[in-house]
């Protein structure tokens, strides 16, 4: 193999959005030579492989969003492509329920939300809520999602690439971003130098430290959020459907609830605790020091200054690691529940999720920078995965359509 090649599109990461963005790419331009490269052997092994699968419906996001017009796109798109190409699906709904009188405005809001953005959510009494799951308890009115489903994460990627390879996409794995070299070429971690009409970085962890290169991200930066789940190893079932809680709408987290997963295995989380490297998995694995010290140092200004409510959103999500802690969070929504049959972690995932450094707000909605030479996706947080299809779409028509 040749040290250098070219290409007319270069998409940075294999995860669901250049894998997706391979896909809107190659079906707009038939003949273009596209090449995703990934610093892994393979496709899905970040956030896209490690997160729950849900499709969600698209009620959580305020009707001027991008996520809210590319999460209800965005659950039809992936729920006919997982269909159309056989892959597994578990239409297992949700419900939202409320804990006490306190939260009946929240339901009440979430309904509003999904209303006005074109969702099918209904308001459900306690009768009707008991029909669709026995065991899950709200306090007077609870809000049913017919059309959140569960999906495999990793299958639905591997998919899209048997897809793609088939089209004519080529992929390089074990090929990370090292450096750009000038307007139109990168050198990579493996030593080859990829020259492109057009970059595309979606490199998820790591996207805001690429486009940073290219003069992009300047008020921005990752802070990482390590989420696990805990896995329910009983031989009952005592959840049908996705039981959520009302959520604090000002930050970007849905709260412990229980998920439904494609297989019938159920699950509490996932936390969202602050990490301290970029791919803070587990041990000192991946650890970098220039990460930690960059990452803790935003992370402290935050916790002193409780932005956003920073202190208490990250003293309360260490306590999960007290499994006790984090299954009595979950008894809430139901009637009952054998605590002790959630006895297994599952594989943790990180969450890039984008930090205005100037406001010190986390950003909610997606954010995507670039020029003629290249595009940026900064911000591709849950939904992300739901999202994809729709959202390149997007990409493309008011990015790259307009180069």
């Amino acid at each position: 193999m040749s040290n250098q090649q070219r290409c007319d599109y270069l998409i940075i990461g294999a995860g669901i959005i250049g894998l997706a963005l391979a896909r809107e790419l190659k079906n707009r331009f038939p003949a273009a030579d596209i090449l995703v490269i990934d610093k892994e052997a393979d496709v899905a092994f970040h956030g896209s492989g490690r997160n729950s699968g849900v499709l969600h419906a698209g009620f959580y996001y305020s009707a001027d969003s991008l996520k809210a017009r590319f999460t209800r796109e965005g659950n039809r798109m992936m729920t006919d492509y997982v269909t159309g190409r056989g892959l597994a699906i578990n239409r297992c709904h949700k419900v939202v329920v409320a804990s006490d009188l306190n939260e009946i405005e929240g339901v009440q809001e979430l309904q509003r939300r999904g209303e006005r953005n074109g969702v099918d959510v209904r308001i459900i009494d306690e009768q009707e809520l008991a029909e669709i799951d026995p065991n899950a308890k709200t306090t007077g009115i609870a809000l049913y999602s017919p059309t959140t489903a569960t999906v495999d994460p990793g299958q639905v990627c591997h998919a899209l690439k048997d897809d793609l390879e088939a089209a004519g996409v080529r992929f390089l794995f074990g090929q990370g971003y090292l450096k750009r070299q000038g307007d139109a070429a990168i050198l990579t971690t493996g030593g080859l130098v990829l020259e492109a009409g057009l970059t595309i970085n979606a490199a998820g962890l790591y996207a805001d430290t690429v486009a940073r290169d290219y003069g992009f991200s300047q008020h921005y930066t990752i802070i990482p959020f390590k989420g696990i789940y805990l896995k329910y190893t009983g031989t009952d079932k005592p959840i049908r459907t996705n039981i959520y809680p009302v959520p604090n709408l000002k930050n970007p987290f849905l709260g412990v609830h229980y998920t439904v997963t494609v297989d019938g295995t159920i699950k509490i989380g996932p936390t969202a605790i602050p990490a301290f490297w970029r791919q803070n998995y587990a041990g000192l694995e991946h650890f970098r020091l220039g990460e930690l010290l960059e990452i803790l140092g935003w992370e402290s200004r935050l916790f002193l200054g409780d932005n956003f409510g920073f202190r208490s959103l990250a003293l309360s999500e260490l306590k999960k690691y007290d499994r006790s802690y984090f299954t009595g969070l979950a008894t809430k929504m139901v009637k009952q529940i054998n605590t002790a049959g959630f006895n297994q972690w599952s594989k943790p995932g990180i969450r890039a999720q984008l930090l205005n450094t100037a406001t010190k707000e986390l950003v909610q909605d997606f954010v995507v920078e670039g020029d003629r030479h290249s595009i940026h996706v900064l911000n591709a947080v849950s939904p992300a995965f739901t999202c994809s299809f729709p959202f390149a779409a997007w990409v493309v028509d008011h990015f790259v359509l307009k180069q």
